[in-house]
This record gives structure tokens, sequence and C-alpha cells, in this order.
């Protein structure tokens, strides 16, 4: 059941950045570095760690299935990392929620499947999770305090998303052992969408060198982690 513990630092991330940022304003430049930098993790974990192990002469449309979901969901409920002083004037409503949910059930099941693969590949999973989910958390706070939210409110509203982590790993055990690979190959598109088509679009608005960095070197971190993890 160590799976279920893997899945739960995503949800403690949640619970401890809701605490942090109910009362903090972060800078929009601080926070696009943070986003750079967990597009150049996600989009790595998704080519090095999720690609190898999905089949992908089989499982290619799963993989075009999972991002184009993924794509289908961010914009249709509006749910995606930005800069405190960035994000579009819009509302935390009930099909963001649900967005959120969604997604991280489909982490939370991510992380497990690859823990059954290899435990390894589910720690280093899990790390890529809480990577892009701790800009998201950020928007998410930020536009709840937008909205005048009562601060135990924002906690509560993060608490109970980052709470879909251990929901979605508890799910893995529904899931026969043949259909793993179907499952990572999904989470794979899925991650390849939040890297590229989110992360990276969100820390591009403005041209920088010191943002191209970032996601250089979030990209090299999640290489350098799995040679290391993957060696011992």
């Amino acid at each position: 059941m160590l799976f279920l513990v893997l899945a739960l630092i995503p949800f403690l991330a949640d619970a401890m950045l809701a605490v942090l940022l109910r009362n903090r304003q972060l800078t929009a430049s601080y926070v696009r570095y943070v986003i750079a930098l967990s597009a150049g993790l996600v989009i790595s974990a998704a080519f090095f760690e999720l690609l190898p192990e999905a089949n992908i002469e089989a499982n290619a449309a799963i993989v075009a299935l999972g991002f184009f979901t993924f794509y289908l969901v961010e914009k249709t409920t509006m749910l995606h990392a930005c800069g405190e002083e960035e994000c579009e004037a819009h509302s935390l409503g009930r099909l963001t929620a649900i967005g959120m949910a969604s997604d991280n059930v489909i982490d939370g099941l991510g992380i497990a499947v690859a823990y059954h693969i290899n435990p390894i590949l589910g720690m280093i999973i899990t790390l890529a999770v809480i990577s892009h989910e701790i800009p998201q958390a950020i928007a998410s706070a930020s536009l709840l305090r937008r909205e005048g939210r009562p601060r135990n409110e924002v906690v509560l509203i993060l608490s109970f998303a980052g709470a879909m982590y251990p929901l979605g790993a508890a799910l893995s055990l529904l899931i026969p052992e043949e259909l793993y690979t179907v499952i990572v190959a999904f989470v794979a598109g899925v991650f390849l969408y939040i890297g590229a088509g989110d992360l990276l679009m969100e820390a591009h608005r403005r041209f920088n060198w010191r943002i191209i960095l970032s996601v250089l070197l979030g990209g090299a971190i999640m290489y350098m982690m799995g040679m290391v993890l993957h060696a011992v």
C-alpha cells in the first residue's frame, strides 16, 4: 500500500500550500520561474519516464487521447496555471473545481500505476505531479482570494482537491495489470499537454532567457534524477 502513501504526498503539498498562500501574495516574475521549472520537470518525466513504459507502438493513440482529453478539460473548465498578477479574470466555479478534481484523480492513478510497474517510477511521477501542482495551487489560491473567499475556505477547497490524489491511487486497485501500459500512455499524454500546452505557454508570456534556462534546468533535473534513482 506504499503507493497510497506516495499519493498522499501531493495531497499534503496541496494542504500546506493552501495554508502558506492564504495570506501571501507572490510576485508574477517569481511565479513564472516556478511555472517554467515545473514545465521542464513534467515534460521530461513524460519523455524519459512514462513514454518508455507506455509501449508507444501499441498505445500511440492512447497518448494522443490523454493529450486531447486534458486539452478539452483545461479549456472547458478554465483550469490552468498563471501568475499572481496575470490570471485572466474568471471565477473558480464548479466547472473549474471539477477540472481540478479530475486532474488530481488522473495524477493519483498515474502515481499508483507507475508504482505498481516500478516503485522508483512511482516516486519520480510523484515528484512530477507535485511540481505541476505548485503553480496550479498558486493560481487557484490567487483566484479564490480575488473572489473574496474567506481564508479557511481557500484552505478547504485546495485540501479537498488534494484529497483526489489518494482517491485516484485507490482506483488503481480496480485496474488489471494488463492495462497498466494503457494507463501510463494516457497519463503520458496528459503530462505532455500540461507541460507543453499549459505550463510552457504560460511561462513564455514574455520573452526571458532566465525562463528558458529554468525550463531546461527542470528537464535536466528530472532526467538526472531518473538516471540516479534507476541506478540505485
